[in-house]
């Protein structure tokens, strides 16, 4: 089976979306598939390169507008590899205008797979012209995949008149493995937890970017007794963090930037509360809240109304408050730091969660199900 998976970019500091396509890739390989994973680079460089049995190809781009790669060598890239061997499968991953236009250049024989990881929020303007264009893509794809079941009830985007036999619910899958404290890890964890001083340790991981709601967070660690390590980068880091220094929190809101992949492990383990305080829609899963979770730790997140309290469920493995309300936020963190029998009980039971619901495994049996399912019937 061959499977162009357009994972939409590739850098140092991808987000949630590219981590998905990524552990989707390596488990579809690991499958026996024939997969490819074709994303825009950030800049005028690209690669091609194996990468945990799947081939990864960068492909150059002149850079990035309205969150989309201006990449015209994608499109070639895409059009040459299928040329030289076909695909069977091409499965985009939207919101990502790029895939939509390579797969209308892409003989209609091949399979579609759309993954539906939420909807355009930002660009509003352009959606009025793209919304026509984008209904169309939905209505010949021949699956579309949600992680959640909210996915699909809270999207304003997708047709309502979609056939509902297309619509399939394919949890993300986490890599519990990678996730696990070794004796190795440990010493680190213990360096991570000497940071909050006794205190309670607050960790949030994410791009810098609006939606993700870091602001409020830093708002909220006004009245908190504990420390927060913000993990990740992106555009805002400079304003948080002055933020930080007019807030007067600075010397409890730790930026640790880029986390290595192979230390994330550690940073989950030593925190006693994982924060997703996200503002927007954008925010549709929150897949580091489903490795907070792996690593039996309480979640605090907001009311998204999507698959983000679908995920780590109020009173169940975590609490959840209004969307940018920082007193509301600063309350459920003191609570969790005043009540230690709780934030054992959510963490426990985010972990049993974690493991029955979100496995490499079970996303990837379920993704090749549904690619044989489709290819049982060519056109």
């Amino acid at each position: 089976m061959r499977i162009l998976q357009l994972g939409r970019f590739w850098n140092d500091q991808h987000g949630g979306i590219e981590r998905h396509v990524a552990m989707l890739s390596q488990g579809l390989a690991g499958a026996g598939a024939d997969v490819t994973n074709l994303v825009a680079s950030l800049d005028d460089t690209g690669s091609d390169e194996v990468l945990d049995g799947y081939r990864l190809i960068r492909a150059p781009s002149l850079g990035i507008v309205a969150s989309t790669a201006m990449s015209p060598a994608l499109v070639w890239r895409a059009l040459q590899l299928h040329r030289q061997k076909p695909f069977d499968i091409v499965h985009l991953h939207l919101p990502d205008p790029l895939s939509h236009l390579v797969s209308l250049l892409l003989p209609r024989k091949i399979k579609r797979v759309i993954t539906w990881h939420s909807d355009i929020v930002k660009q509003k303007k352009l959606l009025e012209m793209y919304q026509p264009w984008l209904g169309r893509l939905v209505h010949k794809a021949d699956a579309i995949v949600a992680a959640t079941q909210a996915h699909f009830s809270s999207s304003t985007q997708i047709p309502k008149d979609v056939d509902a036999r297309k619509l399939r619910v394919i949890a993300y899958g986490i890599d519990h493995a990678a996730l696990e404290l070794t004796p190795a890890m440990e010493p680190r964890m213990r360096e991570i937890r000497q940071l909050a001083g006794g205190k309670l340790l607050v960790y949030a991981l994410g791009r810098h970017v609006y939606y993700k709601g870091f602001d409020v967070l830093i708002r909220a660690m006004r009245t908190v007794d504990g420390v927060l390590i913000l993990g990740g980068d992106g555009l805002l880091r400079e304003s948080l963090q002055a933020q930080a220094e007019q807030l007067g929190v600075a010397g409890k809101v730790l930026f640790q930037g880029r986390i290595p992949e192979d230390q994330l492990a550690a940073y989950f383990h030593a925190c006693d509360v994982f924060c997703l305080p996200s503002v927007e829609q954008s925010e549709a899963f929150g897949l580091v809240q489903a490795e907070a979770m792996a690593c039996g730790k309480p979640v605090v997140n907001t009311w998204l109304h999507n698959g983000v309290n679908e995920v780590s469920r109020d009173g169940e493995t975590g609490l959840t408050v209004p969307v940018r309300d920082p007193v509301a936020l600063a309350a459920a963190l003191t609570r969790l730091a005043r009540e230690p029998e709780l934030r054992e009980t959510l963490g426990r039971n985010a972990a049993l969660r974690a493991r029955s619901e979100y496995s490499m495994a079970g996303m990837t049996s379920a993704h090749l199900a549904l690619y044989r399912e489709l290819l049982s019937t060519r056109r």
